[in-house]
């Protein structure tokens, strides 16, 4: 933010007359805090050079932390997620599961929560496989997710959410590249799946910081009914 101007012709007062500092905390807008402003009044309350005093960044701040790799691309606007997986052109991500077996689970409650997924049932050690192209995010175990793989989208706003596995694809790693269809890992109950073995699939896009574990749920079922079956 520029600086204000100085004030020009500011009458001259008393020497004796002490100026008064006041300092002016603007409020904060979202997630940027407007500079401290210092107006100095004379004796007789008239304001002369407002100063911009500008803060040093707070430890531990959004800004103490930088995205790793290559700069994202530009953020998506809100709301549209759901049109960005739209125009993806997808697969299945289950062996042997066609579309017209799946079911809408995104708003169903689990635990208190909103599911914000959809679960395809399969057999222990059926084949996951990458529902898009894109690169291996993240390689995570969880309480909840057990085994699972974060992998983004080609352009970085979308992440796909595999969870529940088995295990994983022999090779799999972090920053690989996947191709749709490519081997992912098997269908599995680790973290809290239960006795069912399922895939937990969920999608969400990415904000312009394009962390793995954070972004806006989107319902994968309207994508996943207009998909082709794997394999």
């Amino acid at each position: 933010m520029r600086p204000d101007a100085p004030c020009r012709g500011a009458r001259r007062r008393a020497p004796w007359l002490a100026a008064v500092a006041v300092a002016l905390v603007l409020p904060e807008a979202g997630c940027q805090r407007e500079p401290t402003r210092t107006v100095v009044l004379s004796g007789d309350g008239t304001a002369s050079a407002p100063a911009a005093v500008v803060r040093p960044p707070e430890p531990g701040g959004p800004q103490a932390e930088a995205p790793s790799g290559p700069a994202p691309a530009a953020a998506p606007g809100p709301g549209d997620g759901a049109g960005l997986l739209a125009a993806r052109e997808l697969v299945v991500p289950v062996e042997g599961v066609p579309p017209s077996a799946l079911t809408d689970m995104f708003d169903e409650t689990r635990g208190g929560r909103r599911h914000e997924a959809i679960d395809i049932l399969a057999p222990r050690g059926a084949k996951v496989f990458a529902v898009d192209d894109g690169q291996v995010a993240k390689l995570f175990t969880s309480k909840p997710g057990g085994l699972t793989v974060y992998q983004f989208d080609p352009d970085g706003r979308l992440a796909y959410y595999y969870a529940h596995l088995d295990r994983y694809a022999d090779g799999l790693r972090e920053g690989m590249v996947l191709r749709r269809g490519d081997l992912v890992g098997h269908v599995g109950t680790s973290g809290n799946a239960g006795n069912t073995p399922h895939l937990h699939f969920a999608v969400f896009r990415l904000g312009p910081q394009r962390r793995w574990w954070e972004g806006d749920p989107v319902n994968p079922y309207p994508a996943l009914r207009r998909a082709r079956a794997a394999g």
